[in-house]
């Protein structure tokens, strides 16, 4: 017994690894080649996946020192936590109507949502631009803050019908039947509970605007202004000469909050999805 059961776990544990080998190359990756001189990392006869001629901290501090970079995440912090909670109230509201009022037309606005969120965002680009420049907030991160949720809001909402469906109505009708409003049984009631599913549609949101390349390039030109990830790629791309071990640093430094909020909240977040995608 004890050795079927020894051989069934080594077997999950294989059927495993290689999920977990492709999930942690990218990261292994970037880090090798954020520890290595310029001399070994564009060597031709260098081993690319170890560090054999020992390890530097040159690319970090050219990063953090001869770049914005401090103030590339802090525009994107202040750029995606606004957006985010800007959509995730929105979203949190359109889909508790969508999944619990009974009202005309509601199963063909609940579909709307989904298509809109098929939309390629590069369709949007040229109306879009037409609408920050109107409003006036062209190279600044209003301009982000603002356009952001019109790709957030459809995906928020789709993951947050589907969780708000496995909720029993019966709760939310007892707070009526006990004198409560909608608003109020929704806030008291319904809230708490989908608080899974609102953290992981949080969790996404934070994700997708930290990383949108297209219109933090488009809207924003300025060097202070812009996102991490643009200012990374502008900064250390210069024709066709790639700083590969300051863009190494650079990402991977960039992907540490990103880590360390899915880490944290990784019980939460499988519960949120998997509810959201069964129900939708």
């Amino acid at each position: 017994m004890r050795r079927a059961g020894a051989g069934r776990r080594w077997l999950i544990y294989g059927g495993f690894l290689p999920f977990l080998v492709f999930a942690l190359f990218p990261f292994y990756w970037m880090a090798v080649t954020s520890l290595k001189s310029n001399l070994e990392i564009y060597g031709a006869q260098q081993i690319p996946l170890l560090v054999r001629q020992g390890m530097t901290l040159d690319h970090f501090r050219y990063v953090l020192r001869e770049t914005l970079f401090a103030r590339w995440m802090l525009n994107s912090l202040i750029v995606s936590g606004s957006s985010t909670l800007i959509s995730a109230c929105v979203s949190t509201l359109a889909a508790y109507a969508l999944a619990r009022l009974r009202f005309r037309g509601s199963q063909f606005f609940g579909m709307a949502v989904f298509i809109t969120y098929l939309v390629p965002p590069t369709l949007l680009f040229l109306p879009l631009s037409r609408l920050v420049a109107s409003l006036g907030v062209s190279d600044t991160p209003w301009a982000l803050i603002l356009t952001y949720p019109t790709f957030l809001v459809p995906f928020c909402t789709w993951l947050l019908m589907g969780y708000f469906r496995t909720i029993p109505r019966e709760m939310e009708e007892s707070a009526l039947v006990d004198g409560a409003n909608r608003m109020q049984a929704m806030v008291r009631i319904v809230l708490p509970l989908a608080a899974p599913g609102v953290l992981t549609a949080i969790m996404f949101a934070f994700t997708i605007s930290w990383g949108h390349f297209i219109y933090a390039l488009a809207f924003v030109s300025s060097n202070p202004q812009k996102m991490v990830n643009i200012g990374l790629a502008t900064e250390l791309i210069r024709g066709d000469v790639f700083y590969w071990g300051s863009l190494m640093a650079g990402a991977l430094l960039t992907s540490l909050p990103i880590i360390l909020v899915y880490g944290f909240f990784a019980k939460r977040f499988v519960s949120g999805l998997t509810a959201g995608a069964v129900k939708a």
